[in-house]
């Protein structure tokens, strides 16, 4: 094991931490990566990876073992904010930003996955296509999914994001964005980030807003999704619409 002197003076030692490279190379998570692919390294090896280097007293993998033991799993990892990160010694802004930018890129590419789905026909494809998006949100996000004349979906634009228990919807944004992109129909879709799905009074009022402008303009809300911890409620099977 390599003793890392860092002030002069022979024979007084630091407490020794083995960097990356001093681990024999068949244990290092680049070379592991390569040889038995991302599948079969563990969380904290990829985590490593992305942090890229460690510090003068932790290696890479030693700010991934303590980054996971502090938020247990990889869900609740997700679920970090940058300033939270930044309180775990030796994990900076720059480390910081590259795990949120990590995820980041993860959850764009579930998200244009679920865009080639060929059609809505259910809240449980809505809550496929939006859950992962949305499920590790601290805040509430209010979003539209637009479709066209078949259910087929066109876009998905984000409408408001608000806070731990309420968002402030108006009628003119969703429906200027349904107009914009050519909608004949709207499912509406947020989150509680409590994990409880239930609507509240005021979920169930603003719903009711939606589906009479909507009637008006001829753009009919099609269906409320409130996506919870792995469960959700829609308005249209409950038959609330």
């Amino acid at each position: 094991m390599e003793v890392d002197y860092n002030f002069r003076g022979e024979g007084v030692k630091k407490t020794p931490y083995r960097t990356i490279k001093s681990l024999p190379e068949a244990d290092r998570p680049r070379e592991r990566f390569l040889k038995l692919g991302p599948e079969a390294i563990s969380d904290s090896e990829l985590i490593a990876i992305i942090l890229g280097t460690g510090t003068k007293q932790s290696s890479a993998l030693d700010l991934a073992n303590s980054i996971l033991s502090n938020y247990v799993s990889i869900f609740n990892l997700l679920q970090a904010t940058i300033s939270e990160l930044c309180e775990i010694p030796g994990i900076g802004y720059a480390k910081s930003i590259k795990l949120k930018a990590a995820f980041e890129l993860a959850n764009r590419c579930m998200a244009r996955e679920q865009l080639t789905m060929d059609k809505i026909t259910s809240p449980e494809d809505i809550f496929r296509l939006m859950n992962f998006r949305l499920k590790t949100e601290t805040r509430e996000h209010f979003l539209a999914v637009m479709l066209n004349t078949k259910s087929y979906l066109l876009k998905i634009d984000l409408i408001s994001i608000g806070s731990l228990n309420a968002t402030i919807v108006h009628p003119r944004e969703v429906f200027n964005r349904a107009i914009r992109a050519s909608a004949c129909g709207v499912i509406l879709v947020h989150n509680h980030p409590s994990g409880d799905p239930e609507p509240s009074q005021d979920d169930i009022k603003l719903t009711n807003r939606l589906v009479a402008a909507g009637d008006l303009l001829g753009i009919p809300i099609m269906d409320h999704v409130i996506i919870g911890h792995q469960k959700f409620y829609s308005f249209s099977r409950e038959n609330h619409l």
